[in-house]
């Protein structure tokens, strides 16, 4: 990804970030819905800005408007309940939820455990800086792993971020598990970590609404996931329908659409 490209993101996020795309949702309900055929009951953790989180006491972004329009498609009310990033899945299993919404990547572990739909959305996974001028050398996913091992790293619990720095056994100095992005950005501008591994957007928009901080992306990616919504597998019925709202978003522009209103760089 080009810098320039990542500036004129920040300036994007930030509009964002001051409201200028922003669109209300419902306030969330109580983790404890039971199972009714008028409510798609959607599991949510909203701490993941621009994909996921809260404004002004009220759950938006880019999986709130998806949300409200796949309930619309399937002829049923969305119901937004909020939970921890890692009762996730046990929810959806137990039938507190019907989907995730969650900007959640498909990965074959969790590929064991439910099903998913279409992917609806590329991303990839980015660093997070404070003292970028440290940095200015490393510009590819080689440079970065071989630099390292002189890193205090952050990753989100129960993420790719966390899978990828593990799977890479890249030897770093330290390596820090957070519950959420707020907590790693924290540290790492109090300077305890020296980066932060988190999905691309997630990233950008903590640039853009910290720019004061000093904290700043690495210009690149350092791999490709997608993003999907994730179900349970027994519920064919649903997958195949949400299927078909992929299809038809897609078919029709607004799901690009929405990704260009919360994501402006997306490709």
């Amino acid at each position: 990804m080009h810098i320039n490209i990542i500036k004129r993101f920040i300036f994007l996020a930030v509009m964002v970030a001051l409201g200028l795309s922003v669109n209300g949702c419902t306030t969330p309900p109580p983790a404890k819905i039971e199972a009714d055929p008028t409510l798609l009951r959607v599991g949510v953790s909203p701490t993941t800005p621009p994909m996921i989180y809260k404004q002004n006491d009220e759950i938006v972004g880019l999986e709130a408007d998806m949300a409200r329009a796949l309930a619309k498609f399937l002829q049923k009310s969305a119901v937004l309940v909020e939970l921890p990033w890692v009762d996730q899945i046990p929810a959806l299993l137990e039938n507190r939820t019907d989907i995730i919404m969650s900007s959640m990547s498909v990965t074959p572990a969790r590929q064991y455990e439910i099903a998913f739909s279409k992917p609806y959305f590329k991303s990839g996974l980015m660093i997070l800086t404070k003292n970028v001028q440290k940095f200015t050398f490393i510009t590819n996913v080689e440079t970065a792993l071989a630099q390292s091992i002189t890193w205090r790293i952050g990753v989100i619990k129960g993420t790719t971020g966390e899978a990828f720095v593990a799977q890479k056994n890249i030897g770093a100095k330290a390596i820090k598990s957070f519950d959420t992005q707020g907590d790693a950005l924290k540290e790492l501008i109090s300077g305890r970590i020296d980066v932060f591994v988190h999905d691309a957007p997630m990233i950008l928009m903590m640039a853009a609404q910290h720019q004061t901080d000093g904290v700043k992306p690495l210009p690149f990616m350092l791999n490709e996931e997608y993003l999907a919504w994730g179900l349970r597998k027994s519920d064919t019925d649903l997958i195949a329908k949400v299927n078909a709202f992929v299809d038809q978003a897609y078919k029709e522009g607004t799901l690009q659409e929405t990704i260009k209103r919360w994501i402006p760089m997306a490709q």
